[in-house]
């Protein structure tokens, strides 16, 4: 089974950043590009318990009425959504893309996900869904649900593109960031774009030693790569660093025990998500 770049997009800001970031990444890997737009059908007729206000006869007929309009909802949205990606598409081939991909599901975005992860490389998604508009503080619940139920590098993306020039690696020595490192140094998706990895710790020689391994280990990959141990709260740490060396994309572990990886576990994490500027490459 072929695996591919997947960018998931909806009626929201972020989805022609989606479109570009996708593209991007799909030419640079070499791998196919799928756009993916899910409707999600659930029945507004459940929330509505009118049995107490209208006679049951007229009951019945109102919650078929709803019904038929739910039915109609749902046929309105699977157009709309064939539109989007019929524009994503068309987006995709004016960025350079030859044949992107199309597919539409019912469902929700995170069981969708899950059942096609096997066939994706990298998930380019937004930082928040088609109600970014209401709600501008807060990151999507979609982005974490999806984070934490794929075990798929996740792009997350800003709401304008910028090509990347510089990337940030987050690194503690962790096994899940020392992967990150091997699949940056094997991957054609940062060829020719400079590798900052940064430390945020104690100058130790343990980190001293996990610094340099990782700096060999995409130097001799061909990238060209420097690295620095600060000592700092990390989040603070890490976006001082990447204003000070216009960093535009940043590479993290999701989960763990460090102080950098249970940054997608507690707060510390939607923070700086939600603050970021740039794009997050998110590994597990």
């Amino acid at each position: 089974m072929t695996e591919q770049v997947m960018a998931a997009i909806d009626g929201s800001q972020f989805s022609p950043a989606v479109c570009d970031y996708a593209a991007w990444a799909s030419l640079a890997l070499g791998a196919p590009l799928t756009f993916l737009h899910v409707v999600d059908n659930h029945p507004q007729t459940a929330e509505a318990d009118l049995s107490g206000n209208i006679g049951l006869g007229s009951r019945e007929h109102l919650l078929e009425e709803l019904s038929q309009l739910d039915e109609q909802r749902a046929r309105v949205a699977q157009d709309q959504g064939r539109l989007m990606l019929k524009a994503a598409c068309e987006r995709a081939v004016e960025d350079g893309v030859a044949e992107p991909g199309t597919r539409q599901r019912n469902g929700t975005l995170v069981e969708t996900l899950a059942e096609l992860q096997d066939e994706i490389r990298l998930l380019v998604l937004g930082k928040r869904g088609e109600t970014a508009h209401q709600a501008s503080e807060h990151l999507g619940s979609n982005l974490e649900r999806v984070v934490r139920t794929l075990h798929r590098p996740i792009l997350m993306v800003p709401n304008d593109f910028k090509r990347p020039e510089r990337v940030m690696l987050a690194f503690d020595g962790s096994n899940t960031t020392r992967k990150g490192v091997e699949m940056l140094a094997r991957s054609p998706l940062f060829n020719g774009i400079p590798v900052h990895v940064v430390i945020v710790g104690a100058e130790t020689g343990d980190n001293r030693s996990q610094l340099d391994w990782a700096l060999t280990a995409l130097r001799e990959a061909g990238h060209e790569a420097e690295g620095t141990i600060r000592a700092g709260e990390v989040e603070e740490t890490l976006r001082i660093y990447q204003a000070e060396n216009a960093i535009d994309l940043l590479v993290m572990g999701a989960y763990g025990h460090s102080r950098i990886r249970h940054l997608l576990v507690g707060s510390t994490t939607t923070a700086m998500l939600r603050r970021a500027k740039v794009p997050v490459l998110l590994l597990r």
